[in-house]
């Protein structure tokens, strides 16, 4: 399983941006790591504070829509702005009932890498990133979020799904 996770997009303002995701992740990594250092299994608490932040965004993003329930209104502003070059998103769908994304490229995971990851370790702490959408999405009772294929695992994206319930 190579991961490959290469950008297309080369432009000043989303480098800048990758670079601010990179350094997330390697304070991620870092403070992972010591915990490990002390016995702690990274299950045991940061998924935990990962989900809780995610919470936290979740309730970001309800406060600005009209109706939370609305997955076209949700559409527009989960991965809205900027974030959305930074990870390369394709909108494959996006109606009443399903809003699809495609993310071809992964600053976390590039930083992960650089820090001397293997790729088993990568995608762990990928999945425990999630743990971030996972609490997006526990913020919208209305919504299923279910991530697909990951760069992490080896593939040409990380598949975000929100469905209507």
């Amino acid at each position: 399983m190579a991961i490959k996770n290469v950008p297309t997009l080369n432009e000043q303002a989303t480098n800048d941006m990758r670079g601010a995701f990179e350094h997330r992740a390697t304070w991620m990594y870092l403070l992972m790591d010591e915990a490990r250092k002390k016995g702690l299994d990274w299950n045991d608490f940061a998924r935990k504070a990962i989900f809780r932040c995610g919470c936290m965004t979740g309730e970001n993003l309800k406060a600005m829509m009209k109706d939370p329930s609305d997955m076209v209104e949700f559409s527009t502003v989960f991965g809205a702005g900027a974030v959305h070059k930074v990870f390369e998103m394709e909108q494959t769908t996006a109606d009443e009932n399903k809003f699809y994304l495609d993310f071809h490229y992964c600053p976390l995971v590039a930083a992960w890498q650089k820090l001397g990851c293997d790729d088993k370790e990568v995608e762990l702490l990928c999945d425990i990133a999630m743990d971030g959408d996972r609490g997006i999405a526990h913020e919208f009772p209305a919504f299923e979020f279910t991530l697909g294929k990951t760069i992490a695992q080896g593939n040409k994206v990380c598949e975000i799904r929100f469905n209507k319930k």
